[in-house]
């Protein structure tokens, strides 16, 4: 059995209850839900959330909401791992036989049921314990830079200077979308990013972390030229 689980608090502080704001007209808990549903590759499409407003929401949209998250693991300071450790406790104890889990952000308009679907295969295919989406930075890591308190300059990595960008070793860096895993896997709460996980590499055209109103206003512009596209 696949088995999706999308977190979704109610608490969130610098977006007020960015779960089920409106993004384009629908809520934004909906694409991800959508795009589970259409990918075909789950049994259940599950919510873990503590505010019954979202709850309702997403029940609207397809998914299940069997338990109301504790309010320990609800807080600002409750990880995606003591979240995801919950909900494949909550699912082992009533009898599921969970084999593979997709923790997917409520917050993932860009998300496809084509990459879930990917995802899926590699973890499969590889046997990773992991299988998350990722893109590439556009800049070179190497050559970032730093401000001191009073806005003095300097690198990161200073050996870098005169370097030239295609020179450098390209970067990547988890796009907040998905994490394809074992029961195992999240159950023991192992690290994400190790040798023992895989990527799918998605476009940067369709990847925004949206944490900030700012955030949130470059990704409403964005999904409108990627849906042009």
């Amino acid at each position: 059995m696949n088995i999706a689980i999308i977190p979704a608090r109610g608490g969130s502080k610098r977006i007020p209850r960015k779960n089920i704001k409106l993004f384009h007209g629908k809520p934004m808990i909906a694409y991800s839900i959508e795009a589970a549903i259409q990918s075909g590759c789950f049994d259940k499409v599950l919510v873990s959330t503590d505010d019954h407003e979202i709850a309702e929401v997403a029940k609207q949209f397809g998914a299940e909401v069997p338990f109301i998250r504790p309010t320990d693991i609800s807080d600002d300071f409750a990880t995606t791992k003591d979240v995801m450790g919950h909900a494949v406790s909550w699912c082992v104890h009533k009898g599921l036989p969970v084999e593979n889990i997709c923790c997917l952000y409520a917050t993932a308009p860009f998300v496809t049921s084509d990459d879930l679907a990917r995802g899926l295969q590699k973890l499969l295919d590889t046997g990773a314990e992991y299988v998350f989406s990722a893109t590439s930075f556009p800049f070179p890591i190497q050559r970032a830079i730093q401000l001191s308190a009073s806005g003095e300059v300097s690198m990161f990595e200073s050996q870098y200077e005169l370097s030239r960008s295609q020179d450098l070793q390209e970067a990547f860096h988890d796009a907040g979308q998905f994490y394809w895993g074992t029961q195992e896997a999240f159950l023991e709460k192992k690290a994400f990013f190790a040798p023992h996980s895989q990527v799918v590499l998605l476009p940067r055209k369709r990847v925004q972390d949206i944490d900030t109103p700012e955030d949130w206003e470059f990704a409403e512009a964005l999904y409108t030229l990627v849906s042009k596209s």
